[in-house]
């Protein structure tokens, strides 16, 4: 069994809901991020999404978009990313890694190259937004190999039917995109989600998770109640903003953009 099933299903059987920080690798810098990651497993993070640094994340909103030109600043590349995690998990072989990002950088390294080294250091997931299932599946077959979870996206707009080829193609999780929006988007239609995420699983057991929107502990809250576990991204990037691009962050600030977390866990903690 792979890490991420390991901790996707002592979850499920503990009544606990996932909680998944995003972090953009690099942001302001790669040590910046290695100090954060071990701050959000601290404050109750089950998995840690990295994003992939790309020119142009078309899912995301002007805060990740900002948050991803700090790290291209910084020249922050994939192999950068990856290097990463193996730095991450010479500390912590527990916590579950997914990398996301968008198809080019991969394609530049190369498939079998890329998940030689995402099996090296440790990652868990892999969620690529512009990757259908319909053109994955020379990534999917290598990924599946190596015990990595292919991890895909399902809209609002989603039909049933596509949402099905969808589903049969994912492993790990499945990530719901709560809005007609980008990342850090306000999230207004709670009982549409709630419908949707009952609709998925009459034709899944993956656990479902849901992104896009949930900034703070009342938003965790409610998403927790209908879904297996919350993603939180922009309302981490957007604190990470103020940090210098060319120095460590202090316990302190480190505690302080990561106290969204503590307070999302607190919350869905309470849902036991």
């Amino acid at each position: 069994m792979s890490r991420l099933s390991k901790i996707t299903a002592a979850a499920e059987e503990a009544g606990r809901k996932l909680l998944i920080p995003y972090l953009v690798a690099g942001d302001p810098n790669i040590k910046a991020t290695e100090a954060l990651m071990h701050v959000l497993v601290e404050k109750g993070a089950d998995v840690i999404e990295l994003g992939i640094p790309f020119s142009d994340p078309s899912s995301d909103g002007p805060v990740i978009q900002r948050g991803v030109e700090r790290a291209l600043k910084g020249r922050t590349s994939l192999q950068d990313t990856l290097d990463l995690v193996a730095r991450f998990r010479a500390s912590n072989r527990d916590t579950g890694i997914v990398l996301m990002g968008y198809l080019n950088p991969l394609e530049i390294m190369g498939y079998e190259k890329f998940v030689d080294e995402a099996t090296r250091v440790g990652v868990d997931g892999v969620l690529i937004v512009d990757m259908p299932p319909a053109e994955s599946s020379d990534l999917h077959a290598r990924l599946q190999q190596a015990d990595i979870a292919t991890i895909y996206l399902v809209a609002p707009t989603t039909k049933e039917e596509r949402a099905k080829d969808i589903v049969a193609h994912c492993t790990g999780y499945l990530y719901y995109v709560s809005l007609k929006g980008v990342t850090g988007a306000a999230l207004t239609n709670e009982q549409e989600v709630a419908d949707k995420i009952k609709a998925l699983r009459e034709f899944t057991q993956l656990p479902i998770v849901i992104g896009f929107g949930i900034k703070d502990a009342e938003s965790a809250r409610a998403m927790g109640q209908i879904s297996d576990g919350v993603i939180i991204g922009s309302a981490l990037v957007d604190k990470i903003a103020g940090l210098s691009a060319d120095a460590q962050p202090t316990a302190e600030q480190c505690a302080e953009i990561c106290s969204t977390i503590a307070l999302a866990r607190q919350a869905l903690d309470a849902l036991e």
